[in-house]
């Protein structure tokens, strides 16, 4: 029996490993992936966005960090609430967190913003000029039973 893993690639940022992808998803449990909520947009052909919602959140409360192809987002709420805070109901988490995302290669982190308590982390896939794909002309060789370069006159008619 042979299964169709392709749709497995195509909900990911640039994977081409599939052992990578299971190992990725087999080392988080239920309770860490599910805060903070993300998406992940294509925005284009090399280009990627990971939104996240960080409502309560600051950028001084926030590090990204990039570390060969792993990008981590790790949250810390600032300690300057007591606990006579005076809340009757806390529906806002504001719990620390740390998400791991595994980006392919290429795959570059080039630059983030917290907007309205959205984080937007923007990537984009720069592949070096050497990896590209390129078009290779065919060079015509002259056949061994015609002259290279035949030249044909004629008289031109008086």
């Amino acid at each position: 029996m042979t299964f169709d893993l392709t749709p497995l690639f195509r909900s990911t940022i640039g994977f081409d490993n599939l052992s990578r992808l299971m190992e990725s998803a087999n080392q988080f449990d239920s309770k860490k992936v599910s805060y903070p909520p993300y998406n992940i947009e294509k925005l284009g052909e090399d280009e990627y966005r990971i939104s996240m919602a960080v409502a309560g959140f600051a950028e001084d409360d926030i590090e990204i960090t990039v570390e060969d192809s792993s990008l981590l987002i790790a949250g810390k709420a600032s300690e300057e609430e007591d606990g006579n805070s005076g809340y009757l109901h806390r529906g806002i988490a504001r719990r620390a967190f740390e998400r791991r995302f595994q980006l392919a290669d290429h795959i570059k982190v080039s630059g983030a913003n917290l907007e309205n308590g959205l984080l937007h982390i923007e990537l984009v896939r720069e592949v070096p000029e050497e990896k590209r794909p390129r078009t290779i002309s065919i060079e015509r060789k002259p056949s061994s039973k015609a002259p290279a370069n035949k030249v044909i006159e004629s008289k031109k008619a008086a």
